[in-house]
């Protein structure tokens, strides 16, 4: 049934993000003014890869390990990948607001504050997003990364280190998530495999378990 998300970047870039894909060989990269990830309908090769470096020195392969000799050791990152199923019964509480267009240069701040190496500056384009205010400061965001005709990734889950342990996350996620369940489609996300916190939190949101997705490093 979710067989697509062993593969989710190729999946994406092949359905509803196909107007960010740039095709090199049999794999697919996003444009890297949007998001630094590829993936291949099985092994991305050395060669698209490097094609693809020439426009992006530092990105992401998700799925199987690339085939190839390269310069510099590939680093691994394993995440865990979770699913939704049924919608979160939550009563919120605080006022979540989309974020558009005249928010992008305080959302890009924001999170390239905590996480400088996931966002670009059109990553905003990939889906909506949306964030909580305290005195008209942007404290906590969550929003839409890959997607495909029938499933949307949750991520950029990011409270700011001051507001933590206030629920902000937890009432985030479910909000995001109701809206793709709205657009008719199943959430997922990946979380680093050792993140244990936040792992305990999607778990009992509900979100189950689907397995674990290898992410390759590469670095020209």
């Amino acid at each position: 049934m979710y067989e697509k998300l062993d593969n989710p970047v190729y999946h994406s870039l092949n359905e509803h993000h196909k107007k960010f894909c740039l095709n090199f060989g049999d794999s697919k990269f996003y444009n890297p003014e949007v998001a630094a990830f590829g993936g291949s309908s099985e092994v991305a090769k050395e060669k698209d890869i490097t094609e693809y470096s020439k426009i992006c020195d530092d990105f992401l392969i998700f799925g199987a390990k690339p085939y190839g000799n390269f310069e510099k050791e590939l680093s691994q990152l394993v995440c865990d990948q979770y699913v939704l199923e049924n919608k979160i019964d939550l009563d919120f509480t605080e006022k979540i607001d989309l974020l558009r267009e005249e928010n992008n240069e305080e959302l890009l701040h924001f999170i390239k504050k905590f996480y400088p190496h996931y966002f670009k500056n059109r990553t905003p384009e990939l889906g909506r997003y949306f964030g909580i205010f305290k005195d008209n400061k942007l404290v906590a965001v969550t929003g839409e990364r890959m997607q495909m005709n029938d499933m949307t990734e949750v991520s950029a889950v990011i409270t700011d280190t001051d507001y933590l342990g206030k629920g902000y996350a937890k009432q985030l996620v479910a909000f995001v998530s109701g809206k793709i369940f709205e657009d008719n489609k199943t959430p997922f996300l990946h979380v680093a495999e050792t993140n244990t916190g936040a792992k305990k939190l999607y778990e009992k949101l509900g979100f189950h378990h689907r397995g674990t997705i290898n992410l390759w490093g590469v670095k020209r």
